[in-house]
């Protein structure tokens, strides 16, 4: 079963009579924007967007909404930011924080901006609202009110799921300083009904507040509950359904565990359908927001097209690692994985993989899918390379096949990825260029690569022209009949033309490769 399907199988059963009364299955995600938001958050909007356009299909009523966190404290600096301007922000909120480009309205916003972009060219749809939103109009009050009265019950939940002892006198809550604005910085005690006293000070690692003692409010967007006790308090302010999370806040004793807990007890609810979530990591490293690690969502967006990236981000089960390598193979390989999906669900078949294809596509684009001839990326990065060739022609003369107009608009899409991918992030695996004179590395072959290549030579010469089969069985033929190792003699045809030792497939290589040029370049060699 699709793994979406079974989510969505959860939620009939849970939300049997709210379903039927008509009223909509609230789903939610969100993201703290403390930095360039990196690719492994869109795993978390793609998971949430999926849930919610099969309720949708299904007929099932359903808002998702997504969260811009800008009520955090900024608690950490990226590395490509002026530390100097702005390390004295470190504890105030990041809406409050000002933007990087001096035009935006605040610091969150920026990369907000920048996300929400590359959700909707992701071709989802969720409702934005920000979390400072929520607490300036009240929306938080009756949360806070009751996080603080039961403060006791939430202290022993912190012990009893996690082991963390918290002392008698702590509250659930981090007021903004009065005086300087912070908010990671400050203590609050001694809550009253209607007021706390607080004071800022020294209490973080990354941040120092100004010393100021006080008794303020803590309602109206005047204080903040810490992320733990707000994620429950989320779960009631937004009524919400169906949330996860990625899985290292769903261990034993982790956030969700706590959050769960303090939702039933405190709140006095049933929290949401959780959907825990194994990383999306780049390299096998997980990112950080703030510290620079990793590739940015814009940049994996402007590295995929849009369906291919939402293909990356739901084709497997959310429990499985997602491991990115842009400058490995994982790009060609990730396109010839979508081609397999392709292939299965327009053969008509009926399995997981041909359910997983359409939503692949934005709703939009999935009313109209129809097959298309798909290229393998990689012989399209090759001809990408290759500025004697017209690419379409290879692809027709390859694929004997004529290409109709929707094909030729595929072949372009590729065509354009490839080049934005080599000129990126793509291995020298995957990079070849011509070399116009004779590389110095092929000047110095053995007796017996020369007298292979000596061989192709002749077979050029006798033949008008030579398809990449009848290149790849004749080569086959000299090796046999040399008894060369294949290493020796197909790194002896690479260090001749490309001047290193790997390249294509070598048949289909030289069969694109002008026969004038071959003959030169052969001759070169062997005379």
């Amino acid at each position: 079963m699709f793994w979406a399907d079974h989510v969505a199988e959860q939620i009939r059963t849970r939300y049997k009579e709210k379903i039927k009364k008509g009223e909509p299955i609230v789903i939610r995600d969100e993201k703290t924007l403390s930095g360039r938001v990196h690719v492994g958050s869109l795993r978390g909007v793609a998971i949430h967007g999926i849930v919610s356009e099969v309720l949708r299909e299904e007929g099932i009523h359903n808002k998702f909404f997504f969260e811009y966190n800008d009520f955090d404290p900024m608690d950490g600096l990226p590395i490509y930011l002026d530390k100097e301007k702005f390390l004295p922000f470190m504890g105030k909120l990041l809406c409050e924080v000002p933007s990087p480009d001096g035009k935006t309205k605040n610091y969150a916003e920026y990369f907000g901006d920048e996300l929400r972009h590359v959700i909707t060219e992701a071709g989802f749809d969720p409702e934005y609202y920000r979390s400072s939103e929520l607490y300036r109009s009240g929306k938080y009050n009756e949360a806070i009110r009751k996080a603080l009265l039961k403060a006791d019950v939430i202290r022993d939940i912190y012990k009893r799921v996690s082991g963390s002892q918290k002392e008698d006198h702590w509250l659930p809550l981090n007021v903004v300083c009065e005086q300087c604005g912070k908010v990671g910085t400050t203590r609050a005690v001694n809550f009253d009904g209607t007021t706390v006293d607080y004071s800022c000070g020294k209490y973080v690692e990354w941040a120092e507040g100004c010393g100021h003692k006080g008794k303020v409010s803590p309602f109206d967007g005047r204080a903040k509950l810490p992320w733990k006790v707000e994620w429950a308090a989320k779960f009631s302010v937004m009524n919400v359904d169906v949330e996860g999370g990625g899985k290292d806040h769903s261990t034993k004793g982790g956030s969700r565990e706590i959050a769960d807990a303090i939702s039933r007890e405190v709140f006095d609810r049933e929290p949401p359908i959780n959907i825990p979530y194994e990383f999306f990591v780049v390299g096998g490293k997980k990112m950080s927001s703030s510290k620079g690690a990793g590739s940015s969502a814009r940049e994996v967006a402007d590295l995929l097209p849009p369906h291919i990236l939402r293909f990356l981000m739901i084709h497997k089960e959310p429990q499985r690692v997602i491991d990115f390598i842009p400058d490995g193979d994982t790009v060609p390989i990730l396109y010839d994985t979508y081609d397999r999906f392709a292939d299965n669900y327009f053969s008509g078949n009926k399995d997981d993989f041909a359910r997983v294809f359409p939503f692949s596509h934005a709703l939009a684009d999935r009313k109209n899918l129809k097959k298309k001839t798909l290229p393998r990326f990689s012989t399209i990065a090759f001809l990408a390379q290759m500025p004697h060739l017209n690419i379409t022609e290879e692809i027709e003369r390859i694929l004997e096949t004529k290409l109709t107009d929707r094909d030729k608009e595929e072949l372009s899409l590729r065509a354009r990825y490839a080049k934005i991918w080599l000129e990126t992030y793509a291995p020298e695996d995957y990079k070849y260029e011509i070399q116009k004179t004779l590389p110095e590395a092929a000047q110095h072959l053995s007796d017996l690569q020369k007298k292979a290549l000596g061989r192709v030579l002749t077979f050029i010469q006798s033949k008008e022209s030579i398809s990449g089969q009848e290149f790849h069985l004749t080569l086959h033929g000299i090796k046999e009949e040399l008894g060369i190792a294949p290493k020796d003699f197909f790194e002896a045809i690479y260090l001749s033309i490309l001047g290193k030792k790997n390249g294509p497939k070598a048949g289909w290589f030289l069969s694109v490769l002008d026969k004038e040029f071959l003959i030169t370049r052969f001759k070169e060699i062997t005379h």
